[in-house]
């Protein structure tokens, strides 16, 4: 047996590199976490931590090089370099005729096109270089991005496949796919021509057509401010007449309360909130000992026309930002995952008609239970959301999320994210109004359990969540907003938690709704473990299904996966048939999902085969040791390199143009004097 300093993951010492056990570079979690597409343009925080025990002292400089998140990453679209106009290339006319700012020379464009990429099938897979291995000696050689050919016809391969072309029997980026051999033939006068499989598309139906794309005349409303919004004008009217009633009474020691201008022995006061029953039933609340008391009913709410969520033993995965977008979710769903969430939205960016936050509601139809994430700090931006929501996507939909543990610092110091853990009567306003402007679609709720550290606010916010507000389900993460990844999720505290809901369920006759917890669980042996300590109805899964998408397929069959380098290489394709599907197959498209798989292989890399370690199951904060896997593919996949992931993306995609970047979020993840190499 190997000695091994605490926190370093025991592997076998026949797949260590160096009897020194040497770790590699340690990846930031709260980087990966504190980076975001849709805040601030992926500006994140900047503060450095500890890694744990075994590792080396670092200078000042060098934990200033390695640590958090490299930040301002940039990623232009890379397309081709004369552009057709894509109804022309679709075989259709363009109504701008010269006024369209694309080319319509077919023949110009062809002829300037690069070859097709070859996407190979998994058969050729195999775990010793070249790791893909061509059944045709035809097989063309990689050629560098650009080059033109002097044969239009010469660019084709009729031996490629197009996953747009297979799913639906037609392609919808026409003469632009890069795989377009798969569908398009010469005719009699030597043009090229588009072949449509009527059969295929006529049995595609909707099984394959992604759902939740938001209209144009939506999105016009939204930025003209004219969107009809009758629920949340209504509530939100009544709660401005309350909070102007709560003005006119007199306060006779203002100083004491400076939040709210209460004394302690005010009287109760009715006050006008609105409640779910209907658009002319109020409810009464207490003004008095407590700003939450004043600003939220004491009479609890009962939504009965809500869908129930029967989610107890489903698998969830957590919503992901940047990383948990469609194609990864669908990778998960076909692994096992039963719920899916979409990626942190914001409000505000909602309603001012952001193209970017609006994709991210998009869903695909095998993912069976679906909900959407949002993220704000007030009923005026979270409930007409909800409403536009409600409206645009009932029946596509099956809840609403708000998320009340977003750490990350620009979005807690707006008052969003973990920072509605500390304004429960905010909470409480926000819940109410979303509850009553999605109708019968269910409010859930993901939380830390507190703001700071060793101040645990959860066990006292949840009861109050279940009996006052009415969610459909709770999810709590067992770290504080202040401890981030630095210490172990505490599922002592998660069981409390589920404890005290249980019990104000039980003694106000409520129906019991179900309950998730959150934080390290990387095997099914953790799943389990804490499913039948804590009472939970199930466990979100976040970095493990990151790092090991097939855990959801680990906790379905209850045993841990000693998944082969190959398998791990075709989950990796079907990634990359995922993504074009969902991002498109011409150049920008395939760009696109080379920038996102590559996201994901930041995170798979670290990952330590089971067949490796000298105990089971394998721990999520566990360092790894330098080593080496038990073939060629094994070892390709555990690099840190940023250039060899794209190595990986290229077996798939191609060659990865000249103009193509990737920046990791984790610097530690970038070597030599780029920190990137496309």
């Amino acid at each position: 047996m190997s000695t091994f300093p605490v926190g370093t993951a025991p592997v076998k010492p026949e797949f260590l590199i160096s009897e020194s056990s040497a770790t590699r570079p340690v990846a930031d979690d709260d980087a990966a976490e504190g980076s975001s597409t849709h805040v601030n343009n992926g500006v994140t925080r900047s503060d450095t931590r500890s890694s744990g025990p075994g590792r080396k002292k670092l200078s000042r400089e060098q934990k200033k090089a390695q640590r958090g998140a490299n930040k301002g990453r940039r990623f232009g679209k890379v397309r081709d370099e004369l552009e057709l106009c894509w109804r022309v290339g679709n075989g259709t006319l363009c109504e701008l005729g010269s006024e369209c700012r694309f080319t319509h020379d077919v023949s110009a464009y062809l002829a300037a096109k690069p070859r097709d990429i070859r996407f190979p099938s998994f058969t050729s897979l195999a775990n010793t270089s070249p790791f893909v291995h061509s059944s045709s000696d035809a097989e063309k050689t990689v050629e560098p991005e650009g080059e033109k050919q002097t044969d239009i016809s010469s660019s084709l391969d009729p031996d490629t496949v197009c996953i747009s072309f297979n799913e639906t029997g037609e392609c919808r980026l026409g003469l632009k796919c890069r795989f377009l051999g798969a569908h398009a033939r010469k005719d009699e006068n030597g043009a090229i021509a588009l072949v449509v499989d009527e059969e295929r598309k006529r049995a595609s139906g909707m099984a394959s057509t992604e759902m939740n794309f938001v209209s144009s005349e939506t999105l016009k409303l939204l930025k003209a401010r004219k969107f009809p919004s009758p629920v949340s004008d209504a509530y939100l009217k009544e709660l401005e007449s309350a909070n102007n009633n709560e003005k006119d009474i007199p306060h006779d020691n203002d100083s004491q309360h400076p939040q709210n201008g209460m004394s302690p022995n005010e009287t109760e006061t009715a006050t006008s909130i609105p409640t779910d029953n209907g658009p002319d039933c109020t409810i009464t609340a207490r003004t008095g000992a407590s700003s939450s008391q004043a600003e939220t009913p004491d009479v609890p709410t009962r939504f009965s026309e809500k869908k129930r969520l029967h989610w107890a033993g489903k698998t969830y995965l957590a919503p992901l930002t940047t990383v948990g977008n469609l194609p990864f979710r669908r990778l998960c769903v076909s692994l096992g995952a039963d719920i899916t969430c979409g990626e942190m939205g914001l409000a505000t960016s909602f309603l001012q008609a952001s193209r970017e936050e609006w994709s991210l509601v998009r869903r695909h139809p095998s993912e069976t239970t679906f909900g959407i994430q949002l993220a704000g700090n007030k009923p005026s931006s979270m409930v007409p959301t909800a409403e536009v929501v409600g409206r645009e996507f009932a029946g596509s939909i099956d809840f609403v999320d708000i998320n009340c543990g977003c750490p990350i610092d620009l979005v807690f110091r707006t008052g969003s994210g973990s920072a509605l853990l500390d304004a429960p009567a905010k909470l409480g306003k926000i819940i109410t109004g979303m509850n009553k402007a999605l109708g019968e679609i269910p409010v859930t709720v993901k939380l830390r359990t507190g703001v700071k550290d060793g101040r645990n606010t959860s066990h006292k916010l949840m009861p109050r969540i279940v009996s006052e507000w009415s969610v459909g389900c709770m999810t709590l993460h067992g770290r504080t907003r202040q401890q981030r990844y630095t210490k172990l999720a505490d599922w002592g505290y998660i069981k409390q938690c589920v404890d005290a809901v249980r019990s104000r369920e039980a003694d106000e006759d409520l129906p019991p709704i179900p309950i998730f917890g959150n934080g390290d669980c990387f095997s099914s042996e953790d799943y389990w473990a804490n499913v039948n300590a804590t009472g939970v109805d199930g466990v979100m899964i976040g970095r493990g299904a990151l790092i090991k998408p097939w855990i959801f397929t680990e906790v379905k069959e209850r045993r841990e996966w000693d998944i082969s380098s190959r398998e791990r290489l075709e989950l990796i394709g079907k990634y990359a048939e995922y993504g074009l599907s969902h991002f498109g197959t011409d150049t920008a498209g395939v760009n696109t999902t080379r920038r996102y798989l590559c996201e994901a292989l930041s995170f798979q890399h670290r990952y330590l085969p089971i067949g490796l370690l000298e105990r089971l199951p394998g721990r999520i904060n566990d360092r790894a040791p330098a080593f080496r896997g038990r073939d060629e593919l094994e070892t390709l996949l555990a690099s840190t390199d940023s250039r060899d992931w794209v190595k990986v993306s290229e077996m798939f995609l191609g060659k990865a143009p000249d103009a193509w970047t990737f920046t990791p979020k984790h610097k530690s993840n970038a070597y030599g004097g780029e920190e990137s190499q496309g």
